[in-house]
């Protein structure tokens, strides 16, 4: 694989990027997909469309318009600017701000599906037992939800490694900064650099593939193991 400096910098940018957005993710997509399992609000929809959204709309549009709330004129720009006298847009900052918007779905919706499935009554006899909310929720409710957890933190991670649209639109191509793989490969391609694409593309594809095969490998582990427990208390 033909790899220079910058390849390597860019792909430790992704890794760096991936990681810290898929832990915020984690962080933020617990309450709000415990809240969309359990909640029989009105507004329910609105919030699942809200999230599913990045799922259908061309990344290009929606870099756009985050392009916009974080340049020099928009809110969340100007917002930044005054607190910590510095820009938002075309910076590692808001490629984490755009990655976690663009991901969102792919951590939210797999433990909001994993929640769903949580045995109510196994909830409320913790809470008979005198077990508060917090200690349901991470010794019974997170514990029964672990596949979908596991899931969301690897599609997560792994749908922002291959990111291009909107980390194009509002982080550009600023090497050491900005520049992550999915754009040096864009870059390379432009300039008929087909080898040193190749080693990018064979890299990330194979990074890839070993995650999912490790998610599918240890769900399908975890489904035998609940199977034979099952099993053996009939």
């Amino acid at each position: 694989m033909n790899l220079d400096v910058l390849d390597l910098q860019a792909l430790f940018l992704t890794f760096k990027l991936a990681c810290i957005t898929t832990t915020i993710l984690f962080v933020l997509g617990l309450p709000i997909a415990w809240w969309l399992s359990r909640t029989e609000s009105k507004f329910k929809p609105v919030l699942e469309a809200l999230i599913a959204l990045p799922l259908v709309l061309p990344p290009t549009v929606l870099g756009f318009y985050l392009l916009l709330a974080m340049g020099a004129n928009g809110w969340l720009g100007k917002l930044w600017l005054s607190l910590f006298d510095t820009t938002l847009a075309f910076s590692f900052t808001g490629l984490i701000i755009g990655s976690a918007v663009y991901s969102l779905p792919f951590v939210v919706q797999p433990l909001q599906s994993a929640f769903s499935n949580v045995s109510r009554e196994l909830m409320e006899t913790a809470a008979a037992l005198g077990a508060g909310f917090w200690d349901r929720f991470w010794t019974v409710a997170l514990p029964s939800a672990r596949n979908g957890a596991l899931t969301a933190v690897v599609l997560g991670f792994a749908h922002t490694l291959g990111e291009f649209g909107v980390v194009l639109m509002i982080g550009g191509n600023i090497a050491g900064e900005t520049k992550v793989v999915s754009i040096a490969i864009y870059e390379h391609v432009e300039t008929l650099n087909y080898a040193s694409a190749n080693g990018l593309s064979v890299t990330l594809l194979l990074i890839s593939f070993s995650l999912l095969l490790t998610l599918f490998v240890l769900n399908r582990n975890s489904h035998k193991s609940l199977l034979g427990s099952a099993q053996s208390n009939a």
